[in-house]
């Protein structure tokens, strides 16, 4: 199996930039069992969000991932002696109270020591400015930095200087702003932890959980974080 196997156009019209109003009027595709599709019918329906309790039935269990997406797209200032340049970052992992795994752009010219300025902060009534310093060097743009805030210090700093981590395809077409906080935001999040949001659970409404309750439909929580898969290149 071959990667090119995988590649395939996206008409330009076809990127949705923003989400539909309401969320539950975005379409859904349904693949019917084998056993539910007569011999000469297509196994693949077009839906609605909005038709889920019609398709589900009383006594199906629906597992709703409650993580909350964390504003993990940062900007800065590369700074190496008298040289500045502008980068950006996609927090991927936390190491510790300090040290994040982030995919930064450009990366090809970013250096183990490296110092990246990344704005202001107000912590215990006193103005702080966020830092880091590149710590280690990986491939494809993976690099670790160690921030010069660590623990509830550094999760605040990031919720303040953050922006919400929209899709490579969207970003390439428009800024992040205010309006992704919520938008890429499930109505049911409560864990701080994805650094990409799950995509699945943003089609819900408050209106489709009551009538799925009607229908008989039970409700399960997990909490399952969200990594940066969906911005890493595939490498094999």
């Amino acid at each position: 199996m071959k990667t090119q196997s995988f590649d395939f156009d996206l008409p330009e019209k076809c990127i949705a930039l923003r989400p539909c109003e309401p969320r539950d009027a975005a379409r859904l595709l349904v693949v019917e069992p084998k056993q539910n599709a007569c011999n000469e019918g297509s196994l693949l329906k077009d839906h609605f969000i909005k038709n889920l309790p019609d398709l589900l039935q009383p006594g199906d269990v629906l597992i709703i991932n409650d993580t909350r997406v964390i504003p993990a797209a940062l900007k800065g200032v590369r700074i190496r002696e008298d040289l500045r340049a502008n980068m950006s970052c996609n927090l991927i992992k936390r190491h510790d109270a300090f040290r994040w795994q982030v995919l930064a752009r450009p990366a090809k010219k970013l250096q183990v020591g490296d110092l990246i300025r990344f704005g202001n902060i107000n912590l215990t009534g006193s103005t702080e400015q966020l830092t880091a310093t590149v710590s280690m060097k990986g491939e494809q743009g993976c690099l670790d930095l160690t921030f010069n805030i660590g623990g509830d210090g550094l999760d605040k700093a990031i919720a303040h200087l953050g922006q919400m981590p929209i899709p490579p395809y969207i970003a390439g077409k428009r800024e992040a702003d205010e309006n992704d906080r919520q938008n890429y935001q499930t109505i049911f999040a409560a864990n701080d932890g994805a650094v990409a949001a799950p995509t699945a659970g943003l089609h819900f409404t408050q209106k489709l959980f009551e009538a799925l309750k009607q229908q008989g439909i039970q409700q399960q929580t997990l909490t399952l974080h969200v990594g940066a898969g969906t911005f890493l290149p595939v490498k094999a």
